[in-house]
């Protein structure tokens, strides 16, 4: 079932790319630094210049409000942004079990901007973007500053939110055994175009 779409869509340094996700699916990304992934990743959220069409389910970009849209295809940007001194400034409502699938105490939310690692902020806006319900990730680098531990954790809950099936996912990752792990496909940006990725 097509539930997230790209028609003729480009963005800066890429030819127009067309592409399919299906609801509950994950599709990796990868490719050499500064090809363009994070580039088209804001472009999808509508954050950067592009040309064509981009729809999620019934949903189409060109005919939703930019804040509207933001709101269902959330962005995890690889630097995460904090604007207020305490977590809980950041956070639409608590969820405790969603901060502890993460790592988190309850506590945690009553935290210090400033007291936080840059794997904590990383997890922390995880957080902050699965409780805004998106209906499409766009995750960019979303365990580059983490251990092993958290990474499991952050691959599971992202596995979890897609599991409910109405949502999909376009993951960016530098490491090729975790596009295999997430992934039902994947792709590669090379000389600017989106080629198939082989998994062995």
């Amino acid at each position: 079932m097509a539930y997230f779409q790209l028609i003729r869509f480009k963005s800066l340094n890429l030819e127009p790319i067309d592409l399919t996700i299906a609801a509950g699916e994950c599709v990796t990304l990868g490719g050499p630094s500064g090809c363009g992934k994070s580039l088209l990743l804001r472009a999808i959220a509508d954050l950067d210049p592009h040309e064509g069409e981009a729809s999620i389910g019934e949903c189409v970009q060109s005919l939703t409000a930019p804040p509207e849209w933001r709101r269902l295809a959330g962005l995890l940007s690889a630097e995460s942004y904090w604007w207020a001194d305490r977590v809980r400034d950041h956070l639409p409502y608590s969820d405790p079990d969603l901060l502890a699938s993460l790592g988190f105490p309850e506590v945690a939310a009553e935290w210090e901007v400033s007291r936080l690692s840059s794997g904590e902020r990383q997890r922390l806006a995880l957080a902050r973007l699965l409780l805004g319900k998106p209906k499409l990730l766009l995750l960019d680098e979303p365990t580059a500053n983490l251990d092993q531990v958290s990474i499991g954790r952050v691959e599971h809950l992202i596995k979890e939110y897609l599991n409910n099936g109405r949502s999909a996912a376009l993951w960016v990752s530098h490491d090729p055994q975790q596009r295999k792990r997430v992934g039902e496909r994947g792709f590669q940006i090379e000389n600017g175009q989106l080629v198939p990725e082989i998994w062995i």
